[in-house]
């Protein structure tokens, strides 16, 4: 099997990935607080992370990728206040807008998915255990960690000391260390609340990812409970911090043998927040670029490195991607054979080297060339044709761009009535063709000019593009 390095955040420098089962690969992301639409941070981690699930995949392995929703949080309770609408129905229209907005960016579905809702009982019972080691305590507003009880605490961010950075929680004088975090929040008045044998009330954020490792994916025996856990860089501390501290209190495992972590966003050369008021939401820039076009500009950059979106650099991009679809649409129709073997395998080079895309990418890019070069010389080679539609095919499964139809991917931006008129037009074409009707069929080619819109006759049929 191949050698596959990765960048483990704790240990800060690339290291052999050695499962903790042959062939087998657990790995969970920390998911989206589902209150609002997502965001270009949401898909720079969920394509990043597909990546990995992806390279896994390549290399044979079976992968259980998870991703939790947070549906349960301060800032879905403020939402509710705000719309009066229900929790559920909040959470779900997010979710679902979330998961679409994934399959926009070819994003693979995940194996598991569990809410914070539906494991109430695994954090309470989490909870309990941690009690009852004199780990986490009572105060008047709800149950805390007490970090001090872990010796290890600050060894996966090593910013256990920045009492600063522990956002979530609210100063409480009655914490037994200004680093210690809340694990249940009792109810306030009118608040959404479970019941729990401690004290009414609901879960703190650290709290939910420890327990639902535990409780979909954790090995029972060994040292540590999954493979990856993954997420921005922004949860490397507190979050992940406290997540590693509760599981180690909890079961005497670590909770994951490697840690990985996406860089930032930049929208212009700022850092996005929305009290920037720069956060770009996907469904607008998805209304004016194909979801293939906006994860084609994410990748061009290494996961780690911060990304500076900017909407001139999206556009050049784009312009690299028309590069292959042009060379897809010299092969269409043709049949395959199988995938180019050197080509492969630079391929898989590229990506178990911690998923260096850029690598990957400029080996595509002197492949497209190559293959232009190739077909301008002999465009009747039928079997390196066939070869060429197997090695962009395995691109789209590497890295999940590539795999739209040659000529659909140039019809972005029009709508369904104009399709409509555009395939009406070409059959009222073909039928004056039929006739012998030429001065009618020039006609119709000139109006479908006059719409920009480029026709070419094929072996599979006549098909068009906008120009």
């Amino acid at each position: 099997m191949k050698t596959i390095n990765i960048f483990d955040s704790v240990k800060k420098k690339k290291v052999p990935f050695e499962a903790i089962k042959k062939n087998q690969v657990k790995i969970y992301v920390c998911g989206p607080t589902v209150y609002d639409d997502s965001h270009l941070g949401h898909a720079r981690s969920a394509i990043a992370f597909d990546l990995l699930h992806r390279m896994f995949k390549i290399n044979n392995y079976e992968v259980t990728m998870t991703k939790n929703f947070t549906d349960i949080d301060d800032k879905i309770i403020k939402k509710m206040y705000e719309t009066s609408r229900t929790l559920e129905d909040i959470t779900t229209s997010y979710i679902n807008a979330y998961k679409n907005d994934m399959k926009a960016l070819n994003v693979l579905d995940n194996t598991l998915e569990p809410k914070a809702t539906q494991n109430l009982e695994i954090m309470k019972d989490m909870i309990n255990n941690l009690m009852s080691k004199d780990v986490a305590y009572k105060t008047s507003d709800g149950i805390y960690f007490d970090t001090s009880k872990d010796e290890t605490y600050g060894s996966i961010s090593s910013m256990a000391s920045d009492e600063n950075s522990q956002s979530r929680v609210e100063t409480n004088t009655e914490k037994r260390n200004p680093s210690d975090f809340a694990l249940w929040k009792f109810a306030k008045e009118n608040d959404v609340s479970f019941e729990a044998s401690f004290g009414l009330g609901r879960p703190g954020w650290h709290i939910e990812c420890s327990a639902m490792i535990k409780e979909h994916l954790a090995y029972e025996d060994g040292d540590y409970q999954i493979d990856i856990h993954g997420g921005g860089a922004d949860l490397l501390f507190p979050h992940h911090e406290n997540e590693a501290a509760q599981t180690r209190c909890d079961s005497k495992q670590h909770l994951a043998k490697y840690w990985m972590h996406n860089g930032f966003v930049n929208i212009n050369g700022e850092k996005m927040s929305k009290s920037l008021g720069n956060s770009f939401f996907l469904k607008d820039i998805l209304k004016s670029y194909s979801g293939e076009v906006v994860r084609f500009y994410l990748i061009t950059a290494h996961y780690r490195a911060n990304f500076n979106f900017n909407e001139e650099d999206l556009i050049a991009s784009k312009k690299r991607l028309d590069k292959f679809y042009r060379v897809k649409k010299r092969v269409y129709g043709g049949g395959k054979s199988a995938v180019n073997k050197d080509f492969k395998a630079a391929i898989i080079e590229a990506l178990n080297d911690d998923l260096n895309t850029s690598k990957a990418l400029s080996v595509i890019d002197e492949f497209i060339n190559n293959a232009n070069e190739r077909l301008n010389e002999n465009p009747k080679d039928k079997a390196f044709k066939k070869e060429l539609v197997a090695s962009l095919e395995f691109i789209e499964e590497a890295l999940g761009f590539g795999g739209s139809d040659a000529y659909e991917y140039f019809q972005f931006g029009i709508d369904e009535q104009t399709k409509n008129k555009i395939e009406e037009l070409i059959s009222k074409r073909t039928e004056a063709k039929k006739a012998k009707d030429f001065e009618t069929a020039d006609k119709v080619r000139d109006e479908l000019s006059a719409m920009s819109i480029n026709l070419m006759d094929t072996p599979n049929g006549v098909v068009w593009e906008k120009q």
